[in-house]
């Protein structure tokens, strides 16, 4: 039992003692920094069920509370009870959990929720790149935070592995390729043939000029535009299984596969389950036709079949064109019937997309729904914002993105500079330096874009995102190695726990390292791993203002020498398993 819970419990114990009543929920919070008191209870919330005004409340639960020797002192200001909790309550909490190096993870077993998380989801005709990269990051951290709060989660992503998109760069290599591949250019797969994705859009533009000097209207050259008309022919033969285009497919297909690996492992990410795109298709194809039956759909004249949603306030959608192919509303259908099909326990699906497809996945739960699918309100759309440079706008189709393996290699020099320069790496041979800066970089990048919300645009600044000081990785790794660097030293032994005077450094940060665990649920509910990031922000910059005034190897007294080394101990497998949640490594020394 945590602190919070403790006081919650002796909390409701008082009510029940004074009104014999038992509310079903109570609001209890820390204390703020101008009050006395450890913990608060919000009254008014209770007003209605207790009869009465919110101070008269509070101060009769608190002088329950005071003569039942469950706290040591209270104050009432306005609607708030402030509660300071008895010295002991601090150290039997401390004894009980400050060992316990995976305090506040919860453990999973079979009796666990299933939760499934589905994010990166890219095309296979271009590299990954900096919206990719706040996607995975985004999607791992949050798999590990639901996971954390006691769920069994998969990690699972669908490869958007075919289409006109992939057609074109398919088109492009055929024509202007000359036989090139990943061994005879010395490229990253994915990175060739994104370089044919956007040499397939630098011909499109110029036959689509050409076609407008002869008279034609953009719309007409848009669409008419020979190139263009030769990559939609291929992927009509592709749905036809075409032997020829199914082996080049495969073949640009498999460099891409290798390019993303490598990519993912440097991230630190991964997925438990595939599914492709090429698979699903067509499983949407027999739900549209299901849906036909069943009056959900309809055929206009030309052949192409629809949803009209405007009575839910939304428009009239295609969900198969009227050549038979299919749009991506049809692969989501079938995709999302495929994964309850295959996980049969499986009780939330979450699609970590960014914000510009909320309308689109509004009409999927919709759609879904009107379908009859049981688990439709199991959906979930976690929607974020984009990630923005100083430099605008990024643009795939004309090359001007910046590419993730690019941008972590950016972000690792900058580390490795900034390390070199404030020398503190005497003694680290070359392999173990460059896995430290390696480390540091990694967990700069990640730490920028998950302290932000989700739900928040990103200005990101690589230089920035390496700043040893303020709310970054970096800050927070050279603390935990900090506390490594005290623990190497002396390691911390028994002490007598009756002997302990605490001071208030050290009950704050104890209340804040009890505060881990709900704020693992809270997190885990909100799908946010900003709640985690500046959790384990304020934990530190809390530790490093009680390590500049409190002596802990050199204090004189062994006892508070070593209480005080085992709450660092505390402190530094917290920050350990918050940037775990992260997705974030540790490093020994920094």
């Amino acid at each position: 039992m945590n602190l919070k819970q403790h006081i919650t419990q002796n909390v409701l114990e008082a009510i029940q003692n004074v009104y014999q009543i038992n509310p079903e929920s109570i609001e209890i919070q820390f204390t703020r920094k101008e009050f006395e008191g450890d913990y608060t209870l919000v009254v008014f919330p209770l007003i209605r069920t207790l009869k009465g005004k919110p101070e008269e409340i509070g101060t009769k639960i608190g002088e329950n509370l005071v003569e039942n020797n469950k706290i040591t002192a209270f104050n009432v200001v306005k609607g708030f009870l402030n509660m300071s909790l008895k010295a002991t309550d601090f150290l039997q909490s401390f004894s009980e959990n400050a060992q316990n190096k995976n305090y506040g993870i919860k453990t999973v077993d079979e009796n666990s929720r299933t939760v499934m998380v589905e994010y990166s989801s890219p095309n296979t005709n271009k590299p990954l790149h900096l919206g990719h990269v706040r996607n995975n990051l985004l999607g791992f951290s949050v798999a590990q935070i639901i996971e954390a709060a006691g769920n069994n989660v998969i990690k699972t992503q669908i490869i958007n592995d075919r289409g006109i998109h992939i057609c074109k760069s398919m088109i492009a290599w055929e024509k202007f390729g000359n036989g090139e591949t990943p061994d005879s250019t010395n490229m990253k797969g994915d990175h060739l043939v994104g370089k044919y994705y956007v040499e397939f859009d630098k011909h499109y533009r110029a036959e689509i000029k050409a076609l407008e000097a002869e008279g034609k209207t953009e719309a007409e050259a848009k669409k008419e535009a020979p190139i263009f008309l030769e990559a939609q022919e291929m992927l009509r033969k592709w749905e036809a299984q075409d032997a020829e285009v199914i082996a080049l497919w495969q073949k640009m297909n498999g460099w891409v596969y290798d390019g993303f690996a490598k990519t993912y492992k440097r991230l630190g990410v991964a997925f438990d389950e595939y599914l492709y795109e090429s698979n699903t298709y067509i499983l949407g194809k027999d739900i549209v036709e299901e849906g036909i039956n069943k009056g959900v759909f309809f055929k206009k004249e030309d052949g192409s079949v629809w949803i009209d949603l405007t009575e839910d306030g939304l428009d009239e959608k295609l969900v198969l064109r009227s050549d038979g192919t299919s749009v991506y509303i049809t692969q989501d259908l079938g995709t999302a019937v495929e994964r309850f099909k295959n996980n049969p326990t499986l009780e939330e699906l979450t699609y970590v997309v960014g914000n510009e497809q909320d309308y689109h996945f509004k009409v999927l739960f919709l759609i879904l729904k009107k379908l009859d699918f049981s688990w439709a309100d199991a959906l979930h759309h976690l929607s974020y914002g984009m990630v923005d440079l100083p430099e605008g706008k990024m643009k795939s189709r004309e090359g001007t993105v910046v590419d993730a393996d690019e941008l972590m290699e950016d972000v690792y020099t900058t580390a490795k500079e900034i390390s070199e320069e404030l020398g503190k790496l005497d003694g680290l041979s070359e392999d173990e330096k460059s896995a430290l800066y390696e480390t540091i970089a990694m967990g700069a990048l990640k730490y920028y874009i998950l302290k932000v919300d989700p739900k928040k645009r990103i200005l990101f600044d690589p230089k920035e995102s390496v700043d040893f000081n303020g709310n970054t990785g970096p800050f927070i790794q050279y603390t935990f190695a900090r506390i490594q660097s005290l623990l190497r030293k002396e390691s911390p032994k028994e002490f007598d726990f009756s002997a302990i005077e605490l001071n208030d450094a050290e009950k704050e940060i104890i209340r804040t390292l009890h505060d881990f665990e709900d704020t693992i649920t809270k997190a885990a509910t909100e799908m946010s791993p900003a709640l985690v990031a500046n959790y384990v922000y304020e934990l530190v910059k809390l530790f490093n203002s009680f390590y500049q005034s409190n002596p802990i190897i050199k204090n004189e007294n062994d006892n508070v020498k070593n209480f005080r080394l085992y709450l660092s101990q505390w402190v530094a497998n917290t920050i350990e398993s918050s940037l775990r949640l992260l997705g974030i490594e540790v490093p020994e020394r920094m």
